[in-house]
């Protein structure tokens, strides 16, 4: 069971109106609305982190091009010109 603690929020009064509004159209309260966005809010950041870490991670490791590490044609042979 989840536990909740209150706070307080400063708001503005047309804001507050409004969300008021898109509370009853949902059927649901202001604060459960909050607290979807919230999490939502949450959810995206903790994802970019892990995702971000992730990549660091391959970066830190490189990765294997199948060469070991030997490069075994030039340049030249790269570009034709003409």
């Amino acid at each position: 069971m989840r536990k909740y603690q209150n706070i307080t929020l400063s708001l503005p009064k047309e804001l507050i109106q409004k969300v008021k509004h898109i509370a009853v159209e949902r059927n649901t309260s202001i604060s459960a609305l909050l607290t979807s966005l919230l999490e939502e809010l949450v959810d995206r950041e903790e994802s970019y982190q892990k995702v971000y870490l992730q990549h660091l991670k391959l970066l830190e490791e490189g990765f294997d091009l199948g060469t070991g590490g030997t490069i075994t044609w030039r340049r030249e042979d790269l570009y034709e010109r003409k």
